[in-house]
């Protein structure tokens, strides 16, 4: 049975912390920032601006995020630097060098811009067109939008960053579990997949991703070279109990009835926004910075809600994963290793589980299999 490393304890301790206060700073920085634009008028200013000399909507929104995101990208890339580099390297946790690092930023900042603009102009042909329901219609946009990119992601945007490769011979008894184990839980899965985690990091993760057609089981290297099969069993089975409980479209669901709250209220607080910074109506380019400032206000009082109810899906699956496999030494000790290798802290504050976390702590879902009885 792996043991806690009470000295990776005191790291992991530390390091949460200081991946919080870099959380709060970074949403404090966002939100300053959008409210800057608002107050300065700013925002007005570039919108008329670039309306002197840009013709049609589409180009006008396009241009005016160019500039307001590029600006905030600019200014943030120091925190983002020392929060995706500096620390993990500092905790000795990343394998990656400054040179793939690099390329990893201009990635996802090439992915991020294709797929935000997209988006930034759905939203904005929505806000155009659908009058006082723009908040209803924008909903079922956002839901599609989820619905699409989850099947797509496995297939079209998680190779842009990483290498995924069949276990192969050399792993053929892994692969014969993972797929009996799926069959056994009822899941089809198109294969299980090795990913290159190794690359950048020494923390170890697995997943199920994907929907439908696109379904598969994921391991990253770190894990497979690290977990015993049996471990390996535990973790996969815990993913494919989302699937038996149908968590994806629950968590769809109700992310999808936070979503139509959060646009409606903010539909009502953007009538205050729009008189009082001079904007020509919710569907102006310069109401952005006011969008970005009223939809993160909300997030971050309904982020305890949703935290709630994703532990609530996360405890059914370990009671499923524990059911299944009835291997709750393999479940304890793979949760243990986890806890060591990728510096998770096993017992936060109540506090901070509350806030942040959208797993039950590491420390209860070891205990449960410590003490699970089987039905």
């Amino acid at each position: 049975m792996t043991e806690i490393d009470l000295e990776r304890q005191k790291q992991a301790k530390q390091y949460s912390r200081i991946k919080r206060r870099l959380w709060i700073v970074d949403q404090s920085f966002s939100l300053v920032y959008a409210l800057v634009w608002l107050i300065t008028g700013w925002s007005v200013g570039l919108r008329t601006w670039l309306a002197g000399f840009i013709q049609g909507d589409w180009l006008l929104i396009a241009v005016f995020a160019l500039i307001f995101g590029g600006i905030y990208f600019l200014l943030n890339l120091p925190l983002g630097y020392f929060s995706s580099y500096v620390l993990p390297h500092r905790f000795d946790l990343s394998t990656q060098s400054l040179k793939d690092w690099l390329i990893d930023q201009i990635k996802g900042l090439a992915v991020g811009a294709v797929l935000g603009f997209l988006l930034l102009e759905v939203v904005y042909l929505i806000l155009r067109n659908t009058g006082s329901l723009w908040w209803l219609w924008l909903t079922g946009g956002m839901l599609l939008f989820s619905v699409i990119l989850s099947n797509l992601a496995p297939v079209l945007l998680m190779p842009i960053f990483n290498k995924f490769t069949p276990l192969g011979e050399d792993h053929a008894d892994l692969e014969e579990r993972l797929i009996n184990l799926a069959k056994e839980a009822g899941t089809r899965v198109k294969g299980v997949y090795k990913m290159d985690m190794s690359r950048r990091t020494k923390q170890a993760n697995a997943a199920l991703t994907g929907l439908g057609n696109t379904r598969r089981i994921i391991l990253g290297d770190t894990m497979i070279e690290e977990f015993s099969l049996d471990e390996i069993e535990t973790v996969l089975a815990h993913e494919l109990g989302h699937h038996v409980h149908h968590d994806v479209p629950w968590l769809i669901g109700f992310g999808t009835l936070l979503t139509a709250l959060g646009f409606f209220l903010v539909s009502l607080a953007m009538n205050w926004a729009i008189s009082s910074f001079g904007l020509n109506g919710v569907e102006d380019p310069a109401s952005l910075p006011a969008l970005m400032i009223l939809l993160s206000f909300y997030q971050l009082i309904t982020m305890p809600i949703d935290n709630a109810f994703s532990r609530w899906r996360e405890r059914l699956a370990d009671d499923f994963a524990l059911e299944i496999t009835g291997k709750q030494s393999a479940f304890a000790s793979a949760f243990t290793r986890l806890a060591n290798q990728n510096l998770g802290e096993i017992d936060p504050k109540s506090w901070v589980v509350f806030l942040f976390y959208s797993h039950p702590p590491l420390n209860s879902r070891i205990k449960k299999a410590e003490n699970w009885k089987s039905s």
